[in-house]
């Protein structure tokens, strides 16, 4: 991972999302991203808990915002080749294929994680 320097557009994972950005610093374990684009939009519900709904707080999980910055550890980042996404239409995207993938789940995870999805699009959007 070395050879990422400041300025490198990379792929990073944080939490449960994937994010295209820049990097802006490096730190001994972490390289710091500012957020461009995203790639896959943060799952709904308890980290520490995936996919259940029976949990005591189910938590929304909003995307990170265009230009928000962030520390992802070193392994999680990857470089990125290619056009990035204008963040808007990422984020749309993110969201619906987010939505379409909780649609074919009937689980009670599911349902609770779609209703946190079409309370954070029209937060997103309107």
């Amino acid at each position: 991972m070395s050879d990422i320097k400041i300025g490198d557009q990379v792929t990073a994972i944080y939490k449960t999302g994937k994010y295209i950005g820049e990097v802006t610093d490096i730190r001994p374990q972490h390289y710091l991203v500012r957020v461009l684009a995203v790639g896959k939009h943060p799952m709904q519900g308890d980290l520490h808990n995936p996919k259940n709904a029976d949990v005591p707080m189910f938590h929304e999980r909003r995307a990170l915002a265009y230009k928000e910055q962030t520390n992802v550890p070193k392994q999680m980042v990857k470089r990125f080749e290619g056009e990035i996404p204008e963040y808007i239409a990422s984020l749309k995207a993110a969201l619906e294929k987010m939505k379409q993938e909780l649609k074919d789940d009937h689980s009670a995870w599911a349902m609770r994680s779609l209703k946190n999805a079409e309370t954070l699009e029209k937060d997103y959007f309107q």
